[in-house]
């Protein structure tokens, strides 16, 4: 597809991927609005990157809905939804709080489930789009420790399978990203020290990759594909 003019919406899109796919397809000429909770950082990214924001929680159904319903009315149409949000919670089996497996679950699942939802009513409507849903190698290997932000990974594969399966008749193109570790802020939110490196992935690697399998010809697709760094260690 032609990223130029294209109109993007991107979940999580203050810092991390998020940030890093938004300011890949700005580079391309692509119209884009970020999302997030935390208003100085949308504001902030805005601001450096040339794009819109909105404040939202995805995963409270209300704004959810309101997010893509303003986004539509302002650009009058939507090209392209990235399901970015999500964190982490880690702890063993024995220490997991349901509490913190909810929370993770409202975002990483029901709230990309939701602004899918209101997407693709959009493109279903339009005869076109394009879904990518960020995941993570977790969602293909389970880990110690890692119940709620794996589960909810492997979650959001199926779910994608499901959309994917749905929305091809109408001219629509689903998308899985499975990065592998990426140096972002992620780890420090979950609450772990991230050892750093020069070798392991960037944001960029992540929306480098996003950029390229959205600039192959809409009558193709790439369903899903993982992302490594070639040599961390």
């Amino acid at each position: 597809m032609q990223l130029a003019g294209a109109k993007a919406l991107i979940t999580g899109g203050s810092s991390g991927i998020g940030r890093g796919i938004a300011a890949a397809l700005v580079a391309q000429g692509s119209d884009v609005v970020i999302t997030g909770r935390n208003r100085q950082a949308l504001e902030a990214t805005a601001s450096d990157l040339g794009v819109g924001w909105t404040q939202a929680d995805v995963g409270v159904e209300a704004e959810a809905v309101r997010t893509v319903a303003e986004f539509v009315e302002r650009h009058g149409r939507i090209d392209i939804l990235v399901n970015n949000a999500g964190f982490g919670r880690f702890a063993p089996l024995v220490e997991m709080e349901l509490r913190d497996l909810e929370a993770v679950y409202r975002t990483n699942v029901f709230g990309a489930f939701l602004m899918a939802r209101e997407a693709a009513r959009q493109f279903v409507r339009q005869q076109s789009g394009n879904l990518i849903n960020i995941s993570s190698t977790s969602g293909l290997k389970g880990g110690s420790g890692s119940t709620a932000y794996s589960s909810s990974k492997f979650a959001l594969r199926g779910m994608t399978e499901c959309w994917r399966d749905e929305l091809r008749r109408h001219n629509v193109r689903v998308m899985l990203v499975n990065p592998s570790e990426v140096m972002t802020e992620f780890a420090a939110n979950a609450g772990f020290e991230q050892q750093r490196s020069d070798k392991k992935l960037r944001a960029r690697e992540i929306a480098d990759a996003v950029v390229g399998a959205l600039q192959i010809d809409s009558r193709g697709f790439i369903p899903e594909f993982a992302v490594f760094a070639t040599n961390p260690f």
